[in-house]
Parts: structure tokens; sequence; C-alpha cells
């Protein structure tokens, strides 16, 4: 895969949720929600301000976020599911 996102774009792999509740209950894939949970695999250069200087972003390749439930736009690419959104719709960096 070649994808580069443009702009303030950030291109994220889901993280699987978890099969299991706190409590020991399995969850049925029915029953899942989508996770808001993703790995960062691209980012764009960055947005560009309205005096024409470039904002770098804030999160990078490999980083573990916290995004909008209904964020970004689902892409598939070889077979994997992906969302591209913009820098805005992550929440978090999970340490």
């Amino acid at each position: 895969m070649n994808l580069k996102p443009l702009n303030d774009r950030v291109l994220v792999k889901r993280l699987e949720s978890e099969d299991k509740t706190a409590g020991g209950l399995y969850i049925p894939d029915t029953a899942k929600e989508k996770p808001s949970k993703g790995e960062v695999i691209a980012v764009g250069s960055g947005k560009v301000a309205d005096d024409g200087k470039a904002i770098p972003m804030t999160v990078k390749a490999g980083d573990k976020v916290l995004f909008n439930k209904y964020a970004g736009t689902e892409i598939k690419i070889d077979g994997d599911e992906y969302l591209v959104m913009r820098e805005d719709d992550i929440l978090a960096i999970i340490a």
C-alpha cells in the first residue's frame, strides 16, 4: 500500500475491540460496537493557516489514538479496512 493523506488528514486502522466485558461476559459479534481506538498509519503534511504558514501535525505514524465514534471515511485497501479523517476528529493520543 502506498497511500499518503493530504493536508491535515490522517489514515487510521481501527484496533480490535474486546471480546469480553470487565465482568467476564463474552460479547457476540452482532452486539459489538465499532471501536473508537486506532493506530495512525500515515499522516498528511499539515494544515495551512490563513496567513499561509504551515501548521505541523500533532500525531505521527505509529501513535495509538482515540477518535470520534462516527469520524472519518471508511476505505478498504488490499482487504483491510481503514479510516481517513481530519486531525480535528482525533480526541487524544493514547500513551
